[in-house]
């Protein structure tokens, strides 16, 4: 189809809306106009038909409201600037730029040193708008006025309106930061345990799954009086806290090991030795302390990003939305 013809065809279409809408429903016969026949009837329950979706979504949404939560996702193009798409965290390392030379301006301005200005006001510019060829769908997003406005005020050394200019560069950022850059964080930088073995055989999620079960084993045989199962789950828990801090020192490359530490190693002694000669009350205080030392803690930082991060990166089919 030509241009002339599509131009065409639309004008038609909008003046048989316009025509159609003029009728208000008192026709209930097809009408013919302008070379396309339309039936204001079947025409008027398609509209109320959208309405009436319209008003059931923003019900169900609106009754749900305390359970209902909305969050703007990054456009897919973010990911080739995150590991592991990117040998280097690219796109924070651009931000971290940007932050540095929105304070090397705002610095050189105070003191109307222009020389210096100018030189921190042309990389802000370059590495601002390389943000928008890194990410094509945020370019809109961009304040051309404001980024013009900064290099005009500096080339001319007006440096009250540099200031100014600065200012509105930084609203600017603040917008697109509220609205993703926790999520960007949460599903870029968070780390990625779902593949993450402790022996060829064994995931950690696993692993994790069977020391939360020796922890209960502990405290059920206890309560039980049973001190034979208490201090041979006790000694498998050990075991596992120690297979463990052989994946964590993947991460934390130190000359120390980091998992199980110095207090974790004495927790364990002395609940063991609470298991053989204590009282209940002792056990479960010994107990209580270890499992914050050898779980809580690590969880308040991995596990609750962990977690979170997948809540973003699985996305739910259709049938688990509906069923929520």
């Amino acid at each position: 189809m030509s241009p002339g013809t599509a131009g065409a065809k639309a004008c038609k279409l909008f003046s048989a809306i316009i025509a159609i809408t003029s009728l208000r429903g008192t026709c209930a016969e097809p009408v013919h106009i302008t070379g396309i026949w339309f039936n204001p009837m079947r025409w008027s329950h398609f509209i109320l038909l959208q309405c009436l979706l319209v008003v059931i979504v923003g019900g169900i949404v609106y009754i749900h409201k305390d359970r209902v939560t909305v969050i703007k996702t990054p456009p897919a193009s973010l990911a080739q600037w995150y590991k592991p798409e990117n040998k280097r965290q690219v796109w924070l390392h651009t931000m971290f730029k940007l932050r540095r030379e929105m304070q090397a301006v705002q610095f050189y301005a105070d003191n109307k040193d222009a020389k210096h200005l100018e030189k921190w006001v042309a990389l802000l510019s370059e590495h601002y708008l390389k943000t928008g060829e890194m990410v094509p769908e945020w370019q809109k997003k961009l304040n051309m006025e404001a980024i013009t406005d900064l290099q005009e005020s500096a080339s001319s050394h007006r440096y009250q309106d540099v200031s100014h200019a600065l200012d509105d560069l930084s609203e600017s950022c603040e917008a697109c930061h509220k609205d993703y850059r926790a999520i960007t964080a949460t599903m870029y930088r968070a780390p990625d345990f779902s593949l993450m073995e402790i022996s060829p055989s064994i995931l950690l999620e696993a692993h994790m799954e069977e020391l939360t079960r020796q922890v209960n084993q502990i405290k059920i045989a206890f309560e039980d009086g049973m001190k034979d199962l208490a201090l041979s789950s006790l000694s498998d828990l050990e075991q596992g806290i120690n297979t463990l801090g052989e994946t964590c020192s993947t991460c934390h490359k130190k000359d120390t090991k980091v998992y199980p530490d110095d207090t974790i190693n004495t927790t364990i002694s002395s609940l063991g030795e609470s298991l053989r000669t204590g009282t209940l009350k002792d056990q479960g205080r010994e107990l209580g302390t270890l499992a914050v030392l050898a779980c809580a803690r690590c969880h308040g930082t991995h596990r609750i990003a962990y977690d979170t991060r997948q809540l973003f990166v699985d996305r739910q089919s259709w049938v688990e939305l509906i069923k929520h």
